[in-house]
């Protein structure tokens, strides 16, 4: 994986993506998938991710992100 994550890195450098918009990117995506893997249940991805809920719900907003319940 740290090779990947290297390759990507390397990647986005030469292709000019700025460190905010790299970082903004990433933990959007993070947090949509803890998000579907706690099957929507906000009090359990914050807990899954280190964060308070309020800080969760937050993020989810200014993502704009898809809380609701997952169906598997």
């Amino acid at each position: 994986m740290k090779e990947q994550l290297e390759g990507l890195v390397s990647q986005m450098v030469e292709r000019g993506i700025l460190f905010d918009e790299a970082v903004g990117e990433f933990e959007k995506r993070f947090i949509k998938h803890v998000l579907e893997y706690a099957e929507g249940n906000q009090s359990r991805a914050a807990q899954i991710l280190g964060i308070h809920r309020n800080t969760l719900s937050r993020k989810i907003g200014e993502y704009k992100l898809d809380s609701r319940r997952r169906t598997r």
